[in-house]
This record gives C-alpha cells, sequence and structure tokens, in this order.
C-alpha cells in the first residue's frame, strides 16, 4: 500500500499540463522570425507577455477600448495592418472589438487551454497573439466580436 501511495504521488507532483507553461508564438510559419531575446528587447514585459506569451491584459485597462477615431489598428510587434476603425465597436467586454478583420492579415488557431475551445486569433506576419474571436458579435453585420489586447496594436489614425 505504501509503495503504491508513492507511486501515485510521485505521478502527481511531476504532471505537468500545458497550462502551467507560458505558450510561446511558434516562429516559423511566419515571414518575421526573431528569438525570444530579440523580441523581449522590443517589446514591453506586458507587451511580450501578451504578444509572444498568449497572455491576456486586465479588461478595461488599455486606452484603445474607448478609441473611435479614424485609422488602422496594426500588430504592436510589426505594424501589420489587422483592425480598421470602422469596424471597431464596444462590445463592452473591456477589450478592443472588431466585427471583422483585414483578410489575410490575421491567422486563426484552436486554443482549448481554458478547458473548451476557442479560436486564437494571431498576427499573420509576425506570429503575435492578438486575442479571439467569438460569435456573439452585431448581427447586423459579421455576428463575429474579434476580442482583441490592446497591448498588441498600435493605432494609426487617418491623415
Amino acid at each position: 500500500m505504501n509503495k503504491l501511495f508513492i507511486a501515485f504521488a510521485l505521478l502527481l507532483f511531476n504532471c505537468n499540463s500545458s497550462a502551467q507553461k507560458p505558450k510561446s508564438a511558434a516562429s516559423s510559419n511566419f515571414k518575421i522570425n526573431k528569438t525570444e531575446a530579440q523580441w523581449q528587447a522590443q517589446l514591453s514585459d506586458m507587451e511580450f507577455i501578451v504578444l509572444r506569451q498568449a497572455g491576456t491584459e486586465r479588461a478595461f485597462s488599455s486606452p484603445l477600448n474607448k478609441n473611435y477615431a479614424e485609422g488602422v489598428y496594426v500588430c504592436k510587434a510589426c505594424e501589420t495592418p489587422l483592425f480598421k476603425s470602422e469596424h471597431k465597436y464596444d462590445s463592452g467586454s473591456g477589450w478592443p472589438s472588431f466585427d471583422r478583420e483585414i483578410k489575410g492579415n490575421v491567422a486563426f488557431s484552436t486554443d482549448k487551454d481554458l478547458g473548451y475551445t476557442r479560436t486564437e486569433e494571431h498576427c499573420a506576419t509576425c506570429g503575435g497573439h492578438l486575442g479571439h474571436v467569438f460569435n456573439d458579435g452585431p448581427k447586423k453585420t459579421t455576428g463575429k466580436r474579434h476580442c482583441i489586447n490592446g497591448v498588441a496594436l498600435t493605432f494609426i489614425p487617418k491623415e
């Protein structure tokens, strides 16, 4: 009985799920490839956590959440245009939300980190994590809600 208990305890304490480890954006599938050290040197701590480790900024913390000026939202890491201001809306979620992306500039993958399946969004150029897309957006347009971390974006006002 003692041997069984010890074996179970060792197994329990040596298990390491992928949810416990920060995810790193895969670099080999994207046009821009940098080492983690290069990304860390370029990005702030929070930008690195979100863009390179698929973290999430605190809700209602981004100044871009309530930004409704005309312009384009680009990737903070590589400046790829991702979302247009005319597709931005207030979802009430606490993160900048858009009803559509700029086609071809956003890549999608499946995320099961929280125990259920979500569609994760990445910059198609550098692989940076942006957020997730849900099917609870405006019914009059696309029905999609691209829920995006503001720290992953730079806003470029229309000239």
